[in-house]
Formats: C-alpha cells, sequence, structure tokens
C-alpha cells in the first residue's frame, strides 16, 4: 500500500532538492504575489444553475451512451453505437477521464460504477506499446486526481504501476523519453518527439513521486522538460520536433499550437504546483520569447502565428482550436490584459463559423482544418478569465460556446466530432476528453464555487490536482 496522503508533504523537499537544474542565462524573475499566483480568482461568484444544468444533462447523454454502446472500451463510437479501443487491450479512457467530471457534478452513482470497473477491470500487464504523452495526461492524470479525491490507495497503486511501467520511456541518451513504450516489455520507440509530449509529463510524473516519496518520478519528467529548454534557440524559441537520442532539431518552427502549446502550459503550471523555481525561470523565459517573435496583430486583433526558431523569421498565419488554449494559461500566468485580446479573437472564430474549426489562416479568415473533434481549449479560457476577473462577459462568451458545439454535436448516441463546421458533418467519434475537459469547463461556468481555484492546478486533461503544502 501506498503512504497515506496526509503524509505526503514530508517529502516533498526531498523530491525538489534530487532535481537537476537547468542552464541560466539570467536569474529567474520572482513572482510578486503571495502563494505563487500572479493573480487569484474572485473570492464570489454567483451560480448559474439553469447553465450547469443544461451542462448537466449533456454529459448525462454523453456518459449514458457511453455505457449503452461502448462499457469496459476506450472510447464511444456515437453515430454507429459501437465503440474503439486505443490498443489490443482497453485501458479504460473514457471512465478514468470521466471520473472526476462525475463527482464534481454530483453523479455519484454513475462515478460508482465507473469506479468498480476501473477497479476489476485495469489491467495495465499487457504485451502492447502505448503513446507516453496521451496515456499520462488521460490516465494518470485522472488516477492520481481520483487518489487525491477519494484518498483509496487502490488509486495511486494503479498510477504508480503505470509511472513505472512508462518509465523506460526516459531511457535516451538525452533524458528525454520516446514517444512509445511497451507497458509489458519495456522496449522503446520513435525517438522522433515534439516539445509537447515531452513536457506535458511533468504535472503527472512529478506528482507521482510527491504522492509515493520516490522522487524518480520527478526527476526524469524534469530531466525531459529541461533537455528541451536547454536546447531553445538564440530567440528562446523550440521548434516542433527534435530527435530525442540525437538532441537534435528536425522541424524548427516555432508556434504555440500542436506538438508545442502544453510545453509552454507546463513551464507554468509545474511552478504553481511543485514550487519549484527552475519552472518559474523557464516560464518567464519562455513566455518573453512567445510574445517577442510569435506574437502578431491584424486588424486590430491578437493572433499567434509561426515563425523559424532561430531566425524569428514568419512562416505561417495559423491559428486554430488548439491555440485557443493560451488565454487561458496567459490569465494564469496575469497576463489578463493580452488573454483577453486574444480570447476575443478565438470568439471571432465562432461567430464567423459557428463553430470554431480546427485551424485557420487569420490574415484571411479562411478556413484550412474544417473539422471540430469536441475541443475544450476556448471554453476552458472563458473559464479561467471567468474566475480571474469575475466580469460576466467572459461567463457569457463561454456559455456561447458551450451551446454552439452541444447543438453541433448532439446526436442520438451521444456527441459527435466534427468533420466539417461548415457542412455540419459529423465524425464517429467522441474523445473521451469531452468528458474529461470540454464538459468540465462548461458546467464550472456554471458552478464556478465548486472548485476552489486557487487551491488546485489542472493538468492538461483538466484533470485537477492538489498541491501539497
Amino acid at each position: 500500500m501506498r503512504i497515506p496522503f496526509a503524509r505526503t508533504a514530508l517529502i516533498t523537499t526531498l523530491a525538489l532538492s534530487a532535481c537537476s537544474v537547468p542552464e541560466r542565462n539570467t536569474a529567474p524573475v520572482a513572482n510578486p504575489a503571495a502563494g505563487r499566483r500572479a493573480v487569484h480568482a474572485v473570492a464570489y461568484l454567483p451560480a448559474d444553475s439553469v447553465f450547469a444544468e443544461e451542462v448537466r444533462k449533456a454529459f448525462l447523454h454523453a456518459w449514458n451512451g457511453y455505457v449503452a454502446h461502448a462499457w469496459g472500451h476506450d472510447a464511444l463510437k456515437p453515430l454507429s453505437g459501437g465503440f474503439r479501443d486505443w490498443y489490443a487491450h482497453p485501458l479504460l479512457m473514457t471512465p478514468v477521464d470521466a471520473y472526476d467530471t462525475m463527482r464534481l457534478m454530483g453523479l455519484d452513482a454513475q462515478a460508482d460504477s465507473a469506479r468498480d470497473l476501473i477497479f476489476r477491470r485495469m489491467d495495465l500487464g499487457q504485451d502492447m506499446t502505448v503513446q507516453v504523452f496521451e496515456v499520462t495526461i488521460r490516465l494518470m492524470g485522472g488516477l492520481v486526481s481520483a487518489y487525491q479525491r477519494d484518498f483509496d490507495p487502490r488509486w495511486l497503486d494503479l498510477a504508480a504501476e503505470l509511472g513505472d511501467r512508462l518509465m523506460p520511456a526516459f531511457n535516451s541518451p538525452t533524458g528525454m523519453p520516446y514517444v512509445r513504450v511497451n507497458l509489458e516489455t519495456g522496449a522503446v520507440e520513435e525517438p522522433l518527439n515534439n516539445p509537447a509530449e515531452i513536457g506535458t509529463l511533468m504535472l503527472e510524473f512529478g506528482q507521482l513521486s510527491l504522492l509515493t516519496g520516490d522522487p524518480k518520478y520527478y526527476d526524469a519528467a524534469k530531466r525531459g522538460v529541461t533537455a528541451v529548454f536547454n536546447r531553445r534557440s538564440p530567440l528562446d524559441l523550440v521548434g516542433t520536433s527534435l530527435n530525442v537520442e540525437t538532441g537534435d532539431w528536425v522541424d524548427t518552427t516555432s508556434h504555440i499550437g500542436g506538438a508545442i502549446d502544453s510545453y509552454y502550459e507546463y513551464l507554468l503550471k509545474a511552478w504553481l504546483l511543485f514550487g519549484d523555481e527552475d519552472f518559474h525561470h523557464m516560464w518567464e523565459v519562455s513566455h518573453a520569447a512567445v510574445e517577442a517573435h510569435l506574437a502578431d496583430e491584424v486588424d486590430g486583433h491578437l493572433w499567434y502565428g509561426q515563425v523559424d526558431m532561430t531566425t524569428g523569421q514568419r512562416t505561417s498565419t495559423r491559428f486554430g482550436a488548439l491555440e485557443a488554449f493560451w488565454p487561458a494559461v496567459l490569465a494564469l500566468g496575469g497576463d489578463v490584459d493580452r488573454a483577453a485580446r486574444l480570447e476575443e479573437s478565438v470568439a471571432l472564430m465562432f461567430s464567423t463559423f459557428g463553430v470554431e474549426p480546427g485551424s485557420i489562416d487569420y490574415s484571411t479568415m479562411d478556413i484550412v482544418q474544417p473539422g471540430y473533434p469536441l475541443r475544450p481549449e476556448a471554453i476552458e479560457s472563458a473559464y479561467y478569465l471567468y474566475v480571474l476577473t469575475g466580469d460576466e462577459r467572459w461567463r457569457t462568451m463561454g456559455q456561447g460556446f458551450v451551446r454552439a458545439v452541444l447543438k453541433a454535436a448532439r446526436v442520438d448516441g451521444g456527441f459527435a466530432s466534427l468533420a466539417d463546421v461548415r457542412t455540419g458533418e459529423h465524425d464517429d467519434a467522441m474523445p473521451s476528453f469531452f468528458l474529461a475537459e470540454t464538459l468540465k469547463y462548461a458546467w464550472l461556468l456554471g458552478r464556478p464555487g465548486a472548485i476552489a481555484f486557487d487551491d488546485v492546478v489542472f493538468n492538461t486533461e483538466a484533470h485537477p490536482l492538489l498541491p501539497l503544502r
């Protein structure tokens, strides 16, 4: 059995002191706010019970579709009434991802059934090769969050087993993890990785160290993040992909979209969760570089495009649903004014197309990727801005996003991703993050008091993690 939660604060110093320290070109910038937060949530925000109930009913429609047609599998196929498993043996992605959302919404009967399924059926000792990043943010994040909520040691046992089975991925010459690892044999695959998949392990592996008392998880994850940061360009930018065996960049395109996005998110959040000043330094350096080289303005709207990481030359004016996470991170880091401006640009994508497309060319407002796989980021950013400012316009804006998505995506069997926002054509897929993130942030817009925002850090899959003090 793992150590009790109440004792874990005692090992915080052990886990932090064992970690390597990144190279520093400048001294860390001190955060002026107490508790490491640059901004704090508004003390009291009123509930919108009508909206919260709309979202709760939508969640039940999605969950009931999963129970009826995909029970015991990873994800629902809502059009055909079938299921999708990521690998040869199901890892119960949807039940794990949805668990803390159900507890927040007071859906205890549904959560109890999901918990019982997970404890009976989750078998991590399978001869199958998994993607380290996705398994970490969905499964490990969900398991750790469930443990911090329920204190049932079975959650932590599963999380630690998963962490142990993923650890061989870090056995590269640079310390940056391979993309995939076999859960049974530890064999690794694919040395061509990206900053997001390398950096977006820190919260989950770090929290696992604090909860188990074993610093190996924190050390491995931090070593990988540090290796990426130390390979930044003279402009302090990172690129899209690099080789974890040689450390060489393969794609030098820099941006805040997929393959880089949550690398930046976790630099800030790792500082907030762990109080590790190395992450504060890395965040401050990276944030300044992003604003100096990626930010772009067209017709009075703020966007973020693509540049070459070495020269800073702009290579594309593309922005989309994944990039819509950036207002939330900016707001959390205290850059509320810029966050507000960017969220207005995100709203322009909704007002122009009904539902935001996967990506657009913001210089022409033409669609580049027409699909929308039920992503949470625009709603997430509206939630962050609302709780950090108390300005009702952000709740109203976020509610508009939510209602547009629910109307466009609802089908008899659940909610279906949009293949094309222009035609309303659906894909036969309901990703687990729709329940973990999209509907959680939507519900929190209606019930902002359900979580003490300043007391948690959400991982990139919206699993709330508690700092240990």
